[in-house]
């Protein structure tokens, strides 16, 4: 026998169906709300969630805080570029008329004698083949050395040279009245300057790992036939291969 007030069996069974119809009836607010008038789709209300906050517009002059970065890195890749890849270098003197001029500047490829070694009638730069000792330096002044050298800053125009292949280790070169012979054959050699040169050289065999240079002005050029001697291979920068100044001598300089 059940208490008295107690809701009996069948009534709690109709209260439970209804109680999940009125849920079953209600509308998921967080799912199915209908925006008000004006709201676009998705946005809630202020309160729902985390508001965003609006980008700041850049100013005209927002790219001065950039700036000195991107300088920085020009000036680093412009100096690993010439350090590693091309450089330009100066002509100084009037040995290689009238291939090149005093005043001229050419682009040196420094990679390309790591690919294959140099041929004759390339136009080469190289340092000095019998350099005197250096006095010896502190790291930082090693560093800035190599730092404003490799700018070009305090580039020194007489230490490295410019010439012409034209012997290749281990041949013989001979100059009589002017012609050159390698291993008693005569060059063919359309550059030179139209100043006639009768000098003779040699014969002389070109060591192993070394070149023999000449200007094309042969009556004007310190070369091998002088105190420079034969070329190291480990001295060589690298192969000349354009005039880019000044811009009327603008050219490729083909192998002779």
């Amino acid at each position: 026998m059940s208490d008295a007030g107690s809701p009996t069996e069948p009534q709690e069974r109709a209260r439970a169906r209804a109680e999940a119809r009125t849920l079953t009836a209600a509308p998921d607010t967080e799912t199915e709300r209908i925006p008000p008038h004006g709201e676009p789709p998705g946005e809630g209300r202020a309160g729902d969630g985390e508001k965003r906050k609006p980008e700041e517009p850049k100013g005209p002059f927002s790219f001065l805080r950039e700036l000195p970065v991107l300088i920085l890195v020009a000036f680093v890749l412009a100096l690993l570029i010439k350090t590693f890849l091309v450089q330009a270098f100066y002509i100084p003197s009037e040995s290689m008329l009238p291939t090149l001029r005093v005043g001229d500047r050419v682009l040196v490829n420094k990679v390309v004698y790591h690919v294959h070694p140099p041929r004759r009638g390339d136009i080469i730069v190289f340092a000095e083949p019998n350099p005197v000792n250096e006095p010896d330096r502190t790291w930082w002044q090693s560093f800035t050395h190599w730092l404003t050298d490799g700018l070009g800053v305090t580039q020194d125009p007489t230490k490295d040279y410019i010439k012409r292949v034209i012997g290749l280790p281990g041949e013989e070169v001979e100059v009589k009245r002017g012609t050159v012979l390698v291993d008693g054959a005569a060059l063919h050699e359309d550059y030179l300057s139209d100043i006639e040169d009768l000098s003779d050289f040699g014969p002389h065999t070109v060591p192993d790992d070394a070149y023999f240079v000449m200007g094309d002005n042969r009556t004007n050029s310190q070369d091998s036939r002088s105190l420079l001697g034969d070329i190291p291979a480990d001295r060589i920068i690298g192969k000349a291969f354009v005039v880019i100044w000044p811009p009327s001598n603008l050219s490729w300089l083909p192998r002779g």
